[in-house]
């Protein structure tokens, strides 16, 4: 028979002495505990349901570091700031518990989110069999309310979240959407860094069928003439788009190649404006953000 989810209600053990308080404390028991790993190149996850209080999360997206957050299905605690302890479950008593400090309870959805460093302190403390938990006063009463996160299942699943981890793409989206090619004066020659920079953007183009379109622009200082510095820009576009068709085997009929010479300066600097820009489009995204002046220093341009 499907047990009956409910909140843990922690009784006169967790009174308040000086206000005669009950703590209400909301975290998932032996029979109810379980951790659910989402896996890609993308972004690996594991999420805890809490019972009565809404979801507790690991995710680690690619080109990033570990991040915990706790996602509310209620008001149940007030804006502010909260406490974050490791501590031991009620069948080990005498276990210290480990302080990690405070932390800001939002009224938003994602109502607490932990920075990496203390992350992974957090996952150490479950995987030694500890209860990470968050306690806040409550958003309608002055009696505080305690989120724990349940250490049993979470070892099973840890080991596969790891295999994720160690597959992930070296950048997200965010990250790869937009990136600068520079170029020394004069030149449309590529050097390393210019060929690490793409060959990321070739991976994760390959990794992700949902690009739809890849946008090369590319640009000059005003050192030159127009008409050199127009021809110039075009060598630097034909440069990047060249080494994405034959080295990244991308269509070339997802790439649509302009060259501005030097309108849109992005910098008042000359050497950043002596430059290719690279944009991705996903299908369904705006078209307006793919401007070859979105990168431009609005200063620079009347």
């Amino acid at each position: 028979m499907k047990s009956i989810i409910r909140p843990i209600v922690v009784s006169a053990l967790m009174l308040a002495p000086a206000s005669g308080s009950i703590a209400q404390t909301y975290g998932a028991g032996i029979e109810n505990s379980e951790w659910y790993l989402s896996s890609s190149v993308f972004s690996c996850t594991l999420t805890h349901q809490v019972p009565g209080y809404g979801r507790a999360v690991f995710q680690h997206r690619a080109g990033e570091r570990l991040t915990f957050y706790l996602e509310s299905d209620g008001k149940l605690m007030k804006p502010g700031n909260g406490e974050l302890v490791v501590e031991a479950p009620s069948w080990r008593p005498g276990v210290n518990p480990q302080p990690l400090g405070k932390v800001a309870v939002s009224r938003e959805r994602r109502a607490v989110t932990v920075d990496p460093l203390r992350s992974m302190a957090m996952v150490q403390g479950l995987m030694s069999g500890m209860s990470p938990t968050v306690t806040r006063t409550a958003w309608y009463s002055s009696d505080p309310v305690r989120v724990r996160v349940s250490n049993i299942n979470f070892a099973a699943n840890y080991g596969d979240y790891q295999t994720c981890v160690a597959s992930l793409l070296p950048v997200n989206y965010d990250q790869i959407q937009r990136s600068k090619i520079h170029f020394s004066l004069d030149s449309a020659v590529l050097n390393d860094a210019d060929y690490n920079r793409l060959d990321m953007i070739i991976l994760f183009i390959q990794a992700d069928p949902s690009i739809s379109k890849i946008y090369v622009d590319g640009h000059t200082d005003s050192s030159g003439s127009r008409i050199h510095n127009r021809s110039l820009s075009e060598e630097r576009a034909n440069a990047v788009t060249e080494y994405l068709v034959q080295q990244g085997g991308i269509d070339s009929e997802k790439i649509i190649t302009r060259y501005h010479g030097e309108r849109y300066p992005a910098s008042s600097r000359p050497a950043e404006n002596r430059r290719t820009t690279v944009r991705l489009e996903r299908e369904g995204e705006r078209r307006g953000l793919q401007r070859a002046e979105a990168d431009a220093d609005p200063r620079k341009n009347g």
